[in-house]
């Protein structure tokens, strides 16, 4: 059973930058699609970054594309969040989960499982 840990979070300034870490006990990141989501509160989780463990295809919601970049390493079991130029509405709990559907399906996120314990960032000066 795959079980997912993200961690990496903070308090960081408008600007800034951080990187999420995705932790998984039993994935084989070749084998399934890993996706970020955040959820603010009082909003709906978003899914804003997936990755094909098959063939590293990538997808990002409009909200981050050019400032964040994701990014897996099998061997090691992990996927990473780059988060770049950050910004006060990028404020919320970030989560890793796992899903066999395409990558393109990031938005779709009760199609993801394997929920782990979300990684505060809040983004204030």
């Amino acid at each position: 059973e795959v079980q997912l840990q993200a961690s990496g979070g903070g308090l960081v300034q408008p600007g800034g930058s951080l990187r999420l870490s995705c932790a998984g006990s039993g994935l084989s990141v070749g084998d399934l699609t890993i996706g970020w989501f955040r959820q603010a509160p009082g909003k709906e989780r978003e899914g804003i970054s997936c990755i094909s463990g098959e063939d590293g295809s990538t997808y990002y919601a409009d909200s981050v594309k050019g400032r964040f970049t994701i990014s897996g390493d099998n061997g090691k079991r992990m996927v990473y969040l780059q988060m770049n130029n950050l910004k006060a509405e990028d404020t919320a709990i970030y989560y890793c989960a796992v899903t066999s559907a395409s990558e393109q399906l990031c938005r779709l996120w009760r199609l993801f499982g394997s929920w782990g314990r979300g990684t505060l960032v809040t983004v204030s000066s």
